[in-house]
């Protein structure tokens, strides 16, 4: 007779183990299927984590070369040691990945290696078919499936990764040499983290985006100064532009590259290619189709505010159904799933979820641009202040970039905020809980900052929304 659960998770990454553990704190017996050989997901294995060892590692080799005389360190001939970094990497990745299964372990979590399926959808009893990753075929029964399977690489047509030289998010981390040249199809987050990456190494590197400016889902006062920041740092920009096709060869990679609206095609040579133009849905052999669970027109996995499918006992959580495609995100709705699936209440407010590309200097959004809400129609006021007149900043040598805060014309809520500049991942963590309890601009404004820190200019575009900024 198959083993029963109350609660059968399909992916390990971070919605997916974040729900099996809360489901297993809850009283729920649980079990996680994961077909990767180690938890995690893309995020820990190949996404989140390996790039931002690679991102701090180049950082500060690019320290080492371009800031360390300036705060009077003299060094010799710094030199690259690509083996060793990558090794670093990948201890980092293997650090986190069995941290997870100790979690498991601790909170009594059923690891199933394998792909798994929805064999049967019946009301209290689905059940679940899991091929092995030893070859096995298991089966096991539920009463509630979560898919958190993820996504994938959106491919490109007419270009055929081998992630040797044309090379997806997970080719780049793994690149044995650091090449001359390379081509990043794609402006958004993972292009310009690994472009900075494999920059700071000494790469030529060449940005190619369809759109007329780059980090297309951040505030447009952000994306300018970003892009002069990236430029500034050697980065080139070929926006406007589509690659129809590349060509690899023993020389390198050949692109045709023509105007987005129309035009003659154009040539461009590089060493690698990196395919960085958005992820989808991983939706392929979960047995969805047969089990009646329906699928939106982008084969996101549709479901509703509670991330129950049309199918009573299936939810989906994080990638896989859309949105914000964040691994935070999906950790969230992993927690608030299993607390509903327990008979508890949850809440997610999708308004209060930063964005963060972790270039130098960062940039991070959270709520709503100036774009939409002029589309919206609403009226806001903009409080602003650069980091150029933060005395912390000065101080560490990362005076580029500013904060902005968005804030309700009448009641002065905080609607928005948007920063460029030292540790924006983390200063606008601040702005995010004021956001979560309906903070007004003055409520930041008034609150005591520590000096000097980073986190002043927060507090100064807060005053700033009022017009009394003191520092500026």
């Amino acid at each position: 007779m198959a083993e029963s659960f109350d609660v059968i998770v399909i992916g390990g990454g971070p919605g997916g183990y974040v729900c099996a553990i809360r489901a297993a704190q809850l009283g729920l017996k649980t079990a996680c299927v994961e077909n990767r050989g180690a938890l995690g997901g893309t995020c820990l294995n190949v996404g989140c984590i390996p790039s931002k060892a690679l991102l701090q590692s180049s950082h500060l080799f690019d320290e080492a070369n371009h800031a360390f005389a300036g705060h009077g360190i003299k060094v010799g001939k710094v030199e690259i040691d690509l083996p060793t970094m990558m090794a670093r990497k990948d201890d980092v990745v293997k650090q986190n990945t069995t941290g997870i299964e100790f979690l498991f372990k601790k909170n009594k979590v059923t690891y199933i290696k394998g792909t798994g399926r929805i064999a049967k959808a019946a009301r209290g009893a689905h059940e679940i078919a899991v091929k092995t990753l030893d070859g096995k075929d298991e089966s096991y029964t539920t009463k509630y499936v979560v898919l958190a399977t993820g996504s994938e690489v959106t491919p490109l047509p007419g270009i055929t990764i081998d992630e040797k030289q044309i090379v997806s998010s997970t080719g780049a981390l793994t690149l044995d040499k650091i090449p001359k040249s390379l081509v990043v199809i794609g402006a958004g987050v993972i292009g310009l983290e690994m472009g900075s990456v494999w920059r700071r190494l000494g790469a030529e590197v060449t940005v190619i985006e369809y759109l007329d400016f780059i980090l297309p889902s951040m505030d447009g006062e952000v994306r300018k100064q970003m892009q002069r920041i990236l430029e500034r740092q050697g980065m080139k920009f070929k926006l406007g532009a589509k690659v129809t096709k590349a060509v690899a060869a023993k020389g390198g990679v050949t692109l045709s590259v023509e105007p987005a609206k129309g035009g003659a095609a154009e040539e461009v040579k590089a060493d690698v290619v990196l395919v960085a133009v958005g992820r989808r849905p991983y939706t392929a052999g979960l047995g969805l189709a047969e089990a009646g669970v329906t699928l939106t027109n982008r084969s996101f996995v549709q479901a509703d505010e509670n991330f129950q499918t049309n199918v009573e006992g299936i939810f989906a959580i994080g990638d896989v159904i859309g949105g914000q495609m964040l691994a935070h995100k999906a950790e969230d709705e992993g927690v608030a799933c299993a607390e509903l699936m327990a008979g508890q209440t949850a809440h997610i407010n999708y308004d209060a979820i930063a964005g963060v590309v972790y270039t130098w200097p960062e940039v991070a959004g959270i709520g709503k641009t100036e774009e939409q809400l002029k589309e919206a129609g609403v009226a806001y006021k903009t409080g602003k202040f650069p980091f150029t007149a933060n005395s912390r900043a000065r101080a560490n040598g990362d005076t580029d970039g500013f904060v902005k805060i968005l804030a309700d014309a009448t009641t002065d809520r905080v609607l928005g905020c948007h920063i460029v500049g030292p540790a924006a991942g983390d200063l606008i963590m601040e702005v995010a809980l004021g956001m979560e309890f309906g903070a007004a601009a003055e409520d930041i404004a008034r609150t005591c900052h520590a000096h000097p820190q980073l986190g002043e200019a927060v507090k100064e575009a807060a005053l700033s929304v009022d017009k009394r900024a003191i520092h500026i």
